[in-house]
């Protein structure tokens, strides 16, 4: 297992809990193969005719005492071992969880979510069944299968001997069988992945796929994704399937060799019909250390696929990271400067953004507009840094961003998204967004982002559930709840991608007015297909290409009779429909 050192750590650390669970499971191997020789006396005795009811209640007694005894220890060793492979099973999908959040949005574009979600629940369920049960039948295949033999052996060396001739096709075979299990489980792995994918974008997508009436298009894909699954099922089980009847069948075959060659010992007498009866025991409790054998190695392959591809993502770094020695600085204010900043998705790709460069004041107001594709949101999401340039720097209150804290960095930012995303709580949950706000502070961000009064029009006001990305909502709503959340924190500096793109022209006219009575006391760049939304800006820039074509104030870009003065000359004529029109 080479990704072992995924989960040392944590056997080490409850290394004091698993010790006593695995003393006590070989308290209980031990016990029982002390049952074996309570009968070898009773039968013996019973042959012998030199036993009474009150011997046999003794020997009763016994058996009764250990099986007590077994159960204790049973329950304890269940609880230290099945236990501590649940809160390993936590850990690892807590440390995985976090990590992920940890890594760039790049990352999460090359990364199908249906991958994630699998690694975060059947991956992680196999490595708790590999160290949980794993660990017990690996237990009971060394230490209860080494007992059982030497207690053959004491009762008879050579039968013991006849008995084991299996062994060496059971281990020649397991270890052939091994290197096909882990191959086959990272198939069956990935192909649950595409499964998981496939039904979580189904399900987020049921209202376009009925729209459309596209449900025979769905169910085909799905069970095109469902056949590969099983398929590739089916071929491990060609192999794990193998395991368990070979188990058995050498068990049956060294019973069969016992019962033959011990028989006629035991008419010969060389031994004791308790003897044979006794061995046949310690032959049967044999059998399960020999399945146990066939189980742990299945459960430990299937771990270590499943471990290797957990490791993978955990061994995957962010693109975007923060210097090692970096400081705290005092609270920015908010003064932006682009600098020769070029972008690109793909370091050896073309650049979606060359050679940016502009200067935002503290309290000063940034217009951008331009046609589609030609890199508003990537340069908005750049100042946060979801993005990392490529090439020159962006400079907030004369520090460089990639030399901050990124926690300090977002903090300083209120980013309203141009696709708003809400989750499936209650809106309050989502303006606050965790955080420990007032019910002031709650309806002052409402009112600022005109949503205060659609709020009250709801039976339950801001404990409304939006459902699933706020399907109850429609696109404006989610749109001020998106700005709400941006407004409650009250950042210095507030990025906004298209803010009145899903709202009517009134919400827009009011949402405008907000972020008008905003400027000089935040730093403000907007980005808008609609003009109207940054007129009033003290600076615009047009983007074209991913290069600043054009630049100035509302009046003297339209003096230019470039993009920015024909796109609000086409703006400007377009109005309402009179009625009865």
């Amino acid at each position: 297992m080479k990704s072992f050192h995924v989960i040392k750590p944590y056997l080490k650390r409850r290394r004091a809990l698993i010790v006593t669970g695995i003393l006590c499971l070989m308290g209980v191997d031990t016990l029982q193969l002390f049952i074996p020789r309570v009968i070898k006396w009773a039968v013996d005795d019973l042959t012998l005719l030199r036993v009474d009811r009150w011997q046999l209640a003794i020997y009763a007694g016994e058996i009764l005492a250990i099986a007590v005894m077994m159960a204790l220890l049973r329950f304890v060793w269940r609880r230290f071992l099945i236990g501590t492979s649940r809160e390993i099973e936590r850990d690892i999908r807590n440390r995985l969880f976090s990590h992920i959040q940890t890594l760039s949005a790049d990352y999460f574009g090359t990364t199908k979510t249906g991958d994630l979600m699998a690694h975060a629940t059947n991956d992680i369920n196999n490595i708790r069944m590999a160290v949980g049960m794993g660990m017990v039948a690996m237990t009971d295949a060394v230490f209860l299968g080494s007992a059982a033999i030497c207690f053959m052996a004491y009762i008879n060396v050579k039968l013991t001997l006849f008995a084991l001739i299996p062994m060496p096709a059971i281990v020649l075979v397991t270890r052939t069988l091994a290197r096909k299990m882990h191959s086959r489980y990272t198939r069956v792995q990935a192909a649950f992945s595409d499964l998981t994918e496939t039904v979580r974008e189904s399900f987020s997508g049921i209202r376009i796929i009925k729209a459309f009436n596209r449900e025979g298009n769905a169910t085909e894909r799905m069970r095109g994704v469902s056949n590969r699954y099983i398929r590739e099922n089916i071929r491990l089980v060609k192999v794990t399937g193998m395991f368990f009847p070979m188990m058995v069948l050498f068990t049956n075959l060294s019973l069969a060799v016992v019962l033959f060659l011990g028989g006629r010992q035991t008419v010969t007498t060389e031994i004791t019909a308790g003897d044979f009866v006794a061995f046949i025991s310690y032959l049967n409790l044999l059998t399960w250390p020999m399945m146990a054998m066939g189980w742990v190695t299945n459960l430990i392959q299937r771990g270590s696929a499943s471990l290797d591809r957990i490791d993978r993502i955990l061994q995957t770094r962010s693109s975007v990271v923060e210097p090692e020695d970096v400081v705290a600085a005092p609270p920015l204010q908010g003064t932006i400067s682009f600098q020769g900043v070029t972008f690109s998705y793909e370091r050896e790709g073309s650049p979606l953004l060359s050679d940016i460069g502009f200067t935002v004041d503290r309290g000063a107001v940034l217009g951008i507009a331009g046609p589609q594709g030609s890199g508003k949101t990537t340069l908005l999401r750049l100042i946060p840094r979801i993005y990392d340039v490529t090439g020159g720097a962006i400079v907030i209150d004369g520090r460089d961003v990639r030399e901050m804290k990124l926690h300090d960095l977002r903090e300083a930012i209120g980013f309203v998204s141009q696709e708003p995303f809400l989750f499936s709580g209650t809106i309050r949950d989502n303006i606050t967004f965790g955080a420990e706000i007032g019910d002031t502070a709650l309806t002052d961000a409402a009112r600022a982002a005109a949503l205060y009064d659609t709020v009250r029009s709801f039976p339950d006001g801001f404990e409304t559930v939006v459902g699933e990305k706020g399907i109850v909502l429609s696109g404006g709503q989610k749109q001020r709840i998106v700005i709400a959340r941006a407004l409650i924190k009250d950042p210095p500096i507030l990025l906004l991608d298209d803010p009145i793109g899903q709202v009517d022209t009134q919400t827009a006219a009011s949402i405008i007015e907000t972020i008008r009575s905003l400027a000089r006391e935040k730093t403000i760049i907007i980005s808008s297909h609609r003009l109207p939304a940054i007129q009033f800006a003290d600076q615009i820039i047009i983007l074209e290409g991913g290069r600043v074509a054009e630049s100035g104030t509302h009046d003297s870009l339209i003096a230019l009779d470039g993009y920015y003065a024909k796109t609000h000359f086409i703006q400007s004529a377009e109005a309402p429909v009179p009625q009865g029109i």
